[in-house]
């Protein structure tokens, strides 16, 4: 039974990311290309005139093209996590399956940062300023997360929610993004990383060449982890496409397999 829960699971987030082949083939502007024609990936990155990576694109993470939900453990490679006690009993638990209908994204709420940015599914950076930047997610109806770059600090007092209150800077050519002002309500991925409203999200994005983008992130939660602990993700621009609309609510079909009977 609990395989079954676990596989229902799976199945549902995968439901709500739309089908890369649905989308029609865009032509590419403004994308280097090899002799052949093809999109030269191994390019230099674009730079606004401050001499600063341009982040602008559409990115997807290298570790979901497999369509599985991330794990970050396990498929990030981290190694000895450093749980407060409660935190790893929780996960334990929630490894049996018996809290998987406390998911958000089983009920097509958020999964907050930065699981949105290793869930499977592309997510696409609009820089219109070398000040401010927005980020697109295309799962769950298109959210969107702000970065200011004007020198502000993090608003500690800033309304609780699902993506925080990011503020930025640049450290040579990496972007250093801190997050805070999380409701708490996510899991960190999809194995049930615990994590309170205390969290703390610091991300460097390095764009290392045209087409690949180096994204290192560190969870600094002292109420569910005794010390901060680092992973990399790595994620690849794509040329050719565009977001979808994906509205989770009308491709969530397999509710009725969830522990706690019919959510709808």
């Amino acid at each position: 039974m609990k395989t079954i829960i676990a596989s229902s699971i799976a199945v549902l987030v995968l439901v709500c990311a739309p089908v890369e082949a649905q989308w029609a083939k865009v032509p590419p502007a403004k994308v280097p290309q090899t002799p052949d024609g093809k999109p030269d990936l191994s390019a230099p990155p674009p730079r606004w005139p401050n001499g600063k990576p341009d982040l602008t694109g559409i990115w997807r993470p290298e570790n979901t093209y497999d369509g599985k939900p991330a794990n970050f453990a396990a498929n990030l490679q981290v190694d000895n996590i450093p749980y407060q006690p409660w935190a790893q009993a929780l996960l334990e638990e929630r490894k049996t399956g018996i809290h998987e209908n406390e998911d958000s994204s089983a009920l097509c709420l958020p999964q907050g940062v930065p699981r949105m940015d290793a869930a499977p599914g592309q997510w696409k950076v609009v820089q219109t300023s070398p000040d401010f930047i927005v980020i697109l997610y295309e799962a769950f109806g298109i959210l969107w997360r702000q970065i200011f770059l004007d020198g502000r600090e993090v608003a500690e007092d800033a309304p609780p929610s699902w993506l925080g209150y990011s503020t930025g800077k640049w450290d040579g050519d990496t972007l250093v993004v801190d997050t805070k002002g999380f409701n708490g309500k996510f899991w960190l991925d999809q194995q049930g990383k615990p994590i309170t409203e205390a969290l703390h999200v610091i991300e460097r994005f390095r764009r290392k060449d045209f087409g690949h983008m180096d994204v290192e992130i560190t969870i600094d939660d002292p109420k569910a982890y005794t010390k901060p602990w680092t992973f990399m993700e790595h994620v690849r621009l794509l040329t050719d496409m565009e977001l979808m609309e994906a509205i989770c609510n009308e491709n969530n079909r397999d509710l009725e397999h969830l522990p706690g009977g019919n959510l709808r």
